[in-house]
């Protein structure tokens, strides 16, 4: 079973960079757990992360509720980016 902290890190509502996770993840079990060998996908995780922390803290300054935008809205803001 799940804990209620694992469950939040799984939940594309919650946790923008799900994706980029588990490709780090795969590519740890796939090298053995080499850090070396997954360099960019960290660098993809650590990307995503400031990039959704960023967005985040502009609307917790501005006033909107929920700070972090849920998934839906999250894909329209990166397609607006192309």
């Amino acid at each position: 079973r799940m804990s209620r902290h694992a469950k939040k890190l799984r939940d594309h509502d919650i946790n923008p960079c799900v994706a980029e996770t588990d490709a780090t993840t795969k590519c740890m079990d796939d090298n053995n757990y080499n850090k070396d060998m997954c360099t960019d996908y960290f660098l993809k995780y650590k990307n995503c992360r400031q990039f959704w922390h960023g967005i985040m803290m502009q609307r917790k300054r501005n006033g909107v509720k929920p700070e972090m935008p849920p998934a839906e809205e999250r894909k329209k803001i990166l397609e607006s980016m192309g």
